[in-house]
């Protein structure tokens, strides 16, 4: 039992030294990055960037193109119009995907990477921009660019000298630098990434008010000087434990909610007017608040409706379950 734990016990320190060494050799090529983000040419990319009237093209081979695959859908996804296009598929017809309005990104460790022969030529041909991003600003694709992210000079994670691991962690972080570049320079905002991403937690959380709201006939809404049989009615009809209230104008004046009724149950409750009993000046939202705001402010408030609101206007309502069904918390 000791020889087997003390076996483990070697294989565990192993582990770890190898996986220390790793992370501190990418954390190198990453700090010799920063020591180079002086980057000199970084504004140049980012303004041709920023101002081309087309897409970002993102290009690379093997693990570079890997690399390239994320860079295109950061940016995507952050409101600049990008896609990656294979090198090999470029070749056998994708070229027609790319635009003289487009700038390419081409990325390639050694520069030399025969596979982006065929793009390179393209875009000379139609006067397509290329940012290159590699190690050697002088080799064949370097050359042929018309900016150079250069990326510095560094050892490879792996022990072998040969897998791209360093050179691709380093290359994902400065497709990071333009992503967050152009994100700051052109504002892009919470609501815009929402638009952007529907889908998963995140979207959840991102969505408004008005895309979660009960509208039309599904709003539990009456006159405030209706009687308290019609309000019953009209809360148990909607299954939603409130009803809100309108004057002549169609104004919201006030809400009741089901803890309201049991609050104030009484032999002559029905005899009375839902202005009576009703809370005035009810809390309310608007339809483009984001949902996780409305949220909060029920939590805060200890109440679980929200009437939404044009103006002094119900456009609908709001329960909190609709928020924890639709994944906001």
């Amino acid at each position: 039992m000791a020889v087997a734990e003390e076996s483990i016990s070697k294989k565990s320190l192993a582990d770890r030294e190898s996986a220390i060494r790793t992370l501190e050799t990418e954390i190198e090529a990453v700090s010799r990055l920063r020591d180079s983000v002086a980057l000199s040419n970084l504004t140049e990319a980012l303004d041709l960037m920023q101002n081309t009237p087309g897409r970002i093209v993102v290009t690379g081979m093997g693990k570079s193109g890997h690399i390239g695959n994320k860079i295109a859908a950061s940016l995507a996804s952050t409101g600049t119009p990008a896609f990656f296009v294979h090198p090999a598929e470029a070749s056998h017809g994708d070229l027609g995907m790319i635009t003289e309005d487009d700038v390419i990104i081409a990325i390639s460790n050694s520069g030399e990477s025969r596979e982006l022969a065929d793009i390179i030529n393209y875009a000379k041909r139609f006067g397509i921009k290329i940012i290159a991003i590699t190690k050697n600003a002088e080799s064949t694709l370097g050359k042929a660019s018309n900016i150079v992210l250069e990326l510095p000079k560094y050892e490879e994670a792996c022990p072998l000298g040969l897998a791209p691991t360093s050179s691709t962690t380093a290359t994902l972080v400065l497709g990071d630098i333009l992503t967050v570049g152009l994100i700051e320079r052109k504002g892009f905002s919470k609501e815009d990434f929402n638009l952007r991403h529907p889908g998963g937690k995140l979207g959840s959380i991102l969505k408004r008010v008005g895309d979660l709201m009960h509208t039309g006939q599904a709003m539990p809404i009456l006159d405030e000087n209706s009687n308290m049989q019609s309000v019953l009615l009209e809360m148990t009809s909607k299954c939603l434990g409130c009803v809100g209230f309108i004057n002549q104008n169609g104004d919201l004046t006030g809400i009741l909610t089901d803890g309201d009724l049991r609050r104030c149950l009484s032999p002559s409750i029905l005899s009375e007017k839902a202005s009576n009993l009703m809370t005035r000046n009810p809390k309310t939202v608007t339809k483009d608040m984001i949902s996780a705001e409305a949220l909060k402010i029920m939590h805060d408030k200890k109440i679980t409706n929200l009437f939404v609101i044009e103006g002094t206007k119900p456009i609908g309502v709001i329960h909190i379950h609709d928020l924890l069904n639709n994944g906001v918390a």
